[in-house]
C-alpha cells in the first residue's frame, strides 16, 4: 500500500534535516522512503489543497488512471479548469502521468499529519 504524508511545519530546518534523514535511509536500504509532503503553513497548505482540488485527488482515486476528460465529466467541471488544477497537483507530486498519458494518484492513502499550537 502507498501512502503519502501532508505535514506543516514552519521548521524549515527540520524538514531538511527529515529530508536528508530519508535520503540516507533510502540510499543505505535501497528501498523508497515514506512520501511528504511539507507546508510552511497552512495557507501554503490551502493554496495548493483547495477543495475542489482535495475533491479532485478523492475522484481520481476512486477512477483508476483517467483522461482529462473522463475526470472532468466524473467532477461535473469543465476540462480546461481541471486541466489547471490537475496541473498544480502534477507540480507538487500528488498526481502524476502514467505512460499512457493518464492522469493518476499514486497513492492509496493521503494521510494529513499537522498540528495547532497556541502561540502563548
Amino acid at each position: 500500500m502507498t501512502t503519502a504524508t501532508i505535514r506543516i511545519q514552519k521548521d524549515d530546518e527540520a524538514v531538511l534535516q527529515q529530508a536528508a534523514k530519508g535520503f540516507a535511509e533510502a540510499w543505505k536500504s535501497g528501498e523508497p522512503q515514506a512520501h511528504v509532503f511539507s507546508f510552511s503553513s497552512p495557507e501554503q497548505l490551502f493554496t495548493v489543497l483547495t477543495p475542489k482540488r482535495w475533491t479532485l485527488i478523492e475522484t481520481l482515486q476512486g477512477l483508476g488512471p483517467s483522461t482529462y476528460r473522463a475526470l472532468a465529466h466524473a467532477l461535473s467541471r469543465d476540462v480546461k479548469r481541471v486541466h489547471e488544477d490537475t496541473a498544480v497537483l502534477i507540480e507538487w507530486g500528488l498526481v502524476k502521468i502514467n505512460e499512457d498519458g493518464r492522469i493518476h494518484v499514486p497513492y492509496e492513502i493521503i494521510h494529513a499529519d499537522f498540528d495547532l499550537r497556541s502561540v502563548a
